[in-house]
């Protein structure tokens, strides 16, 4: 349990930004008003877009929040705190299915543009995997970057798991039919594919993933295939954007939410997993191994919500 609590306490510092951001302000309008009126919950609503949490999710949330008021027949604000951080995590519930890749043979494709920590983040997990008993390989299929073709290998190096590269330029899709061919061979539990994200190509970028996807049904139907989005945290509603983006060109599955440590938008998670019905299902709020974790929405939201004087 030890670790777990660890990284809460990291996440609730790591949330600082956006917790100010949020929290301090709904203090106040719950302090500031005496009655529970339109104008309150204008200006909640005011305070939650701001905080980066979107204008559609917001209204969910105010509107699961104004009947639970009216079922419950609440009168005062200061009643209210506690259903509305009900209400935010209603919107954010992680299937429990989220994380079955990892307990059978499975191939997960990271995609992202280049600069959201999309190679650290395989790294990381390829780490995490390979020490909770997994036979784990990668694949540096993000072949336009010989800097991360690098990346991936001192993780790899790091992680004692092996990796599956070519040179710079050569067709991704080349690498990952080397890549599966080898987890197969090699009886792999999991294989990550590091893939490149060029999304100002939008054509380019589907075909690649195309070609990817043939490779891997062709080769190895068996395998679960799990298609993850890396986006940065510190990008606010443009990393919504994008994930809408990308959701265009691929089936994904869910999301990898990174520098949550370095940002007042931390309500993003929120947005994302709302406005898009794809889960978060993985968070990152350091540089650490063990600070990219499973995403737990009812962790987030407490984390948000925890006064900095609990903290201490």
């Amino acid at each position: 349990m030890g670790e777990k609590k660890g990284f809460f306490s990291r996440l609730v510092s790591g949330l600082t930004k956006t917790r100010n951001n949020i929290i301090s302000g709904i203090d106040n309008i719950f302090k500031g008003f005496s009655s529970i009126d339109e104008d309150f919950y204008e200006e909640l609503e005011e305070i939650l877009i701001m905080a980066d949490l979107g204008i559609n999710t917001t209204t969910a949330i105010i509107e699961n929040l104004q009947e639970k008021v009216k079922e419950q027949k609440i009168k005062e604000p200061s009643q209210c705190k506690q259903l509305l951080i009900e209400s935010i995590k209603e919107q954010m519930s992680v299937d429990e299915t989220a994380y079955d890749f990892e307990n059978q043979k499975s191939i997960i494709l990271l995609i992202g543009v280049n600069g959201v920590g999309k190679t650290t983040s395989v790294g990381k997990l390829a780490g995490q995997l390979k020490d909770s008993g997994k036979k784990v390989m990668v694949a540096a299929a993000d072949t336009f970057r010989a800097a991360a073709i690098e990346q991936l290998t001192e993780w790899a190096n790091r992680a004692n798991v092996e990796i599956i590269a070519q040179s710079e330029g050569s067709d991704p899709a080349a690498v990952i039919y080397d890549a599966v061919t080898a987890a197969k061979a090699r009886n792999t539990d999991v294989l990550l594919c590091d893939t490149a994200g060029r999304l100002h190509n939008k054509k380019n970028l589907m075909e690649e993933l195309r070609k990817i996807s043939r490779v891997i049904d062709r080769e190895y139907p068996d395998a679960h295939k799990e298609t993850l989005v890396v986006l940065d945290g510190t990008t606010g509603q443009n990393a919504l954007a994008q994930a809408k983006q990308f959701s265009e060109v691929a089936d994904i599955n869910g999301i990898i939410l990174t520098k949550l440590d370095g940002t007042a938008k931390g309500g993003i998670a929120i947005a994302i997993q709302s406005e898009l019905g794809i889960p978060v299902k993985y968070i990152g709020i350091g540089e650490k191994i063990d600070d990219l974790q499973k995403f737990n929405a009812d962790e987030f939201v407490n984390a948000l919500f925890t006064n900095n004087e609990e903290q201490a």
